[in-house]
């Protein structure tokens, strides 16, 4: 017995992906939901030019990973939805990871040093040690928290630069990070 043949994506579709500044999901506060973010991110990494494999495609995988896990046990309210939101700037050399849930009492905390053995509060960490930067901030359109990381594609050992249609645009000014309502934490550096 044969398989069907496997469904091929339109071109049309990935030239919207690659084309896009932004990326926003909405998902599930669920297992399944926390996947399916990390598989979209991964898919539109991929479509902004760095390929899977490559060390800014796994970073901002790992990244929403982690942020949509935690948001998943930590965030979750049944009946309300998680949002993720990855943007990249206009000349390609970070990537902005926002993951948003409604429990704004609970925001996270790196878990105490307690060697291997610690039950959780690893994630934190593996975020703080491949971000460039991240923080928590009040979620924007409502109640709760968005915890978000940045991401640095410039690096040597980075990969391809994204290509397509933004790729020779003039860059364009970012806006501020929310001053006066981000939390920065960054890791200490060796």
């Amino acid at each position: 017995m044969t398989s069907p043949p496997r469904r091929q994506r339109p071109a049309a579709s990935a030239l919207l992906l690659a084309e896009q500044r932004a990326f926003t999901l909405r998902f599930s506060p669920t297992p399944r939901g926390a996947r399916l973010a990390r598989r979209l991110a991964s898919q539109q990494t991929d479509a902004w030019g760095w390929p899977y494999g490559s060390p800014v495609h796994d970073t901002v995988e790992l990244v929403v990973a982690e942020l949509a896990a935690n948001a998943v046990t930590h965030g979750r309210v049944p009946g309300r939805d998680a949002e993720l939101r990855l943007s990249r700037d206009a000349d390609g050399t970070r990537v902005r990871v926002e993951v948003s849930d409604v429990r704004g009492e609970r925001l996270p905390v790196p878990a105490p040093d307690d060697g291997p053995l610690a039950e959780g509060g690893r994630g934190l960490a593996l975020v703080a040690a491949l971000a460039e930067k991240w923080g928590v901030a009040e979620r924007p359109k409502g109640p709760g928290k968005t915890v978000w990381a940045v991401v640095s594609c410039a690096c040597p050992q980075a990969g391809p630069q994204p290509t397509g249609p933004t790729s020779g645009a003039s860059p364009r000014r970012t806006p501020p990070e929310r001053p006066g309502r981000d939390v920065v934490r960054t890791s200490p550096t060796p």
